[in-house]
């Protein structure tokens, strides 16, 4: 207590002499015209008072400022009138009494106010706010003659950026209505836009007394107001189904192998066996052929509305139930009530292909914001590009080596890459709001999708040009949600209207409903050798054209493709490709982990073994599993992943399922 007592003693007259040192020194003097004193005795300058934020610690500043009558973005000049709080030391007496000029520093350049900092001239209007409150990139300093909309990397070449940061078309600048929430669109249009970077013209700007617009040479047109694309007078005529020739302005048409001209109407139709439309509704999955004479009722054993694909070659037919993450196989020749579990994705399955070529499976989920593939028989998988934003539909061209898909969250769009993922693309940006449904038209090379959003069917080539809207709301497209294209129409099924139809593919005329009572009608998919053909496997995404076989690999980091010999690749089987379980170099380098891995293997092939014998022993072999062999109740199904809900910002596909489910039963 001794020296607790000494300590309180030493510490209490230090205490008390430097309050009084304190106190006997006399405040700093503020400048009575420039300066304003806190109530605590500090300075700060005159400007920052009543300002509307607080720069005394104690807040006197912002104290007794009920007689001023200026805005608290505005600053109350001496004569009584209100300027904006951006046009304070910027060399300009906008007050009419020098007072915004009176408080701010020896400045030659640009002054951020009289509490911050000097700017040099190249930090103006740069594109970077400086000064604290920004004032060196506000709209009155720096109008629309700033180059940040043109050099952002924010915005396209073709936009132009408001003052918010809002991007918009270059060519709705200057054209009397505010696009901007700010109106910084309709500001300075007295300039020549066609000065700064060609108003994103990619070839003639052509400038006007208010505003500009985009010009192309005669041998080209005009697309998304600012691009021009060469005319393909082939598309631009629409006349031909698959192949055209132009000759000297003159075009022929003529038909791919497996296809056959009809002398009469032109149309190339397929040879072979009578194409099947085949479909999934809330009743179960059905087919019509293609003219919808025919027609196979749905079987309530596969019941719900979902994607489907199909492998042409043996009729398999490929399905996933709205919702759910299980992907199931079907062979049209035997009982389709007999479907078999092929696997378990993770999250809802929004979207299915079937490669034809490399045998392998990809899929589309929501919830896993991802592009998947695996095998056709289900022993491998894995995701393949993720980081999407509602990804909804998927399609493949194996012969090119193309996997395309759509996304319709925020920014809805339509991309493409290699099957490996690799070389990503962007093929369709503008004017698109929820593709629900991607189908390829093979034969002329072309990609079609349907919108919900739009409610409309359009279509671009491969390279994201050539766009046209083929098929417009007609009744009929309210709510699609499938779609695919055969010969000279487009299918799709439509929810509201519980139908599915076709049209022309050209020009979305001879509209045609083949079925009126599909309750709530899911995906469709038609079956017809003719649209799988044949063809060297393409590998990985340099797209080489293997001689024999293209191996793919899912057990590695990354997807692998890769050509094998004749020699190596002879007794290989040519319906599964062989999952490559090639490890990692970094792994192999490391003998501790070599170790562990080939104790694991042991381990498990020993238990797999011993297995193995105990089922030979105790049970007698069991039939192959399928849907028919479990209770219909979803709760007690063990094939079927009870997934997550929907999210209800999910894209418009199937709001009304659980409805319209009920109403069928």
């Amino acid at each position: 207590m001794g020296h607790l007592g000494g300590f309180f003693l030493l510490v209490v007259p230090l205490t008390c002499s430097h309050i009084w040192g304190a106190a006997g020194h006399s405040l700093p003097a503020c400048h009575q015209q420039l300066q304003f004193r806190c109530s605590d005795g500090s300075c700060i300058p005159r400007v920052s008072v009543c300002d509307g934020r607080t720069d005394c610690e104690d807040g006197s500043d912002e104290h007794h400022c009920g007689h001023l009558w200026c805005k608290k973005d505005e600053f109350p000049c001496r004569s009584r009138r209100c300027i904006s709080r951006h046009f304070l030391c910027d060399g300009v007496d906008n007050c009419g009494d020098g007072s915004d000029e009176a408080a701010c520093q020896n400045c030659t350049t640009f002054s951020c106010g009289p509490s911050d900092t000097c700017l040099p001239a190249n930090k103006v209007c740069d594109g970077q706010p400086d000064c604290k409150d920004g004032r060196d990139e506000s709209r009155e300093l720096c109008g629309s003659s700033r180059t940040r909309p043109q050099t952002s990397p924010t915005c396209a070449p073709s936009e132009f950026q408001c003052g918010d940061g809002q991007c918009i078309r270059q060519t709705w600048r200057c054209d009397h209505s505010a696009d901007c929430s700010d109106g910084s669109d309709e500001d300075n249009c007295d300039q020549d836009e066609c000065k700064v970077n060609n108003g994103g013209c990619s070839h003639r700007c052509v400038d006007q007394q208010m505003g500009f617009f985009c010009a192309c040479p005669d041998d080209m047109r005009l697309v998304r107001d600012s691009q021009c694309e060469e005319v393909d007078t082939c598309l631009e005529s629409d006349v031909c189904d698959q192949l055209c020739v132009n000759m000297n302005g003159s075009l022929t048409c003529d038909c791919h192998e497996g296809y056959q001209m009809n002398p009469a109407t032109r149309e190339c139709k397929a040879k072979g066996e009578e194409a099947k439309l085949v479909f999934t509704s809330s009743k179960g999955m059905g087919w019509i052929n293609i003219t919808g004479t025919e027609y196979r009722e749905p079987t309530p054993h596969l019941p719900g509305p979902g994607p489907v694909a199909a492998l042409a070659s043996n009729r398999t037919v490929y399905w996933a139930r709205q919702g759910r993450g299980s992907i199931y196989r079907v062979s049209m020749d035997g009982k389709l009530q007999d479907s078999v579990l092929v696997l378990k994705g993770q999250g809802s399955v929004s979207g299915l292909a079937v490669d034809w070529i490399h045998q392998l499976l990809y899929w589309t989920s929501m919830e896993s914001r991802s592009v998947n593939v695996g095998l056709l028989d289900g022993s491998a998988q894995r995701p393949l590009i993720t980081g999407l934003d509602k990804p909804s539909a998927v399609a493949v061209d194996p012969l090119r080596g193309l996997l395309f898909w759509a996304q319709c969250g925020s920014s809805a769009n339509i991309e493409r890459a290699g099957l490996d993922g690799r070389d990503r693309m962007a093929l369709v940006t503008h004017l698109i709001r929820q593709p629900v449904a991607l189908s390829l038209d093979m034969p002329r090379q072309l990609l079609y999708w349907v919108d919900q959003g739009m409610k409309s069917i359009s279509r671009v080539n491969l390279e994201g040009r050539h766009r046209k809207t083929v098929v417009e709301s007609n009744g009929y497209l309210d709510r699609p949600f499938g779609l695919a294209v055969f010969e000279g129409f487009v299918y799709w099924s439509e929810e509201v209207t519980r139908s599915i139809c076709r049209a022309n593919k050209h020009n979305g005329m001879n509209l045609q409903v083949l079925l009126s009572n599909a309750t709530s009608a899911g995906g469709v998919v038609i079956v017809q050798p003719v649209l799988q053909p044949n063809g060297p496997p393409v590998c990985g995404h340099t797209r080489t054209v293997c001689r024999h076989e293209c191996v793919v690999g899912l057990l590695s980091e990354s997807p692998e493709f890769s050509c094998t010999p004749p020699e190596t690749g002879q007794n290989k089987s040519q319906e599964i490709p062989t999952i490559s379980r090639t490890v990692p170099a970094s792994s192999l380098s490391d003998p501790t982990f070599a170790g562990i891995l080939s104790l694991i293997m042991f381990l498990s092939v020993l238990l797999v073994g011993m297995a193995l014998w105990w089922w030979r022993e105790e049970f007698r072999p069991a039939r192959s599993l399928t849907e028919q062999s479990f209770s219909l109740k979803e709760s007690q199904d063990p094939l079927i992943i009870q997934g997550p809900p929907m999210d209800p910002n999910t894209c418009l596909v199937k709001e009304t399922l659980l409805k319209l489910d009920l109403d069928g039963e």
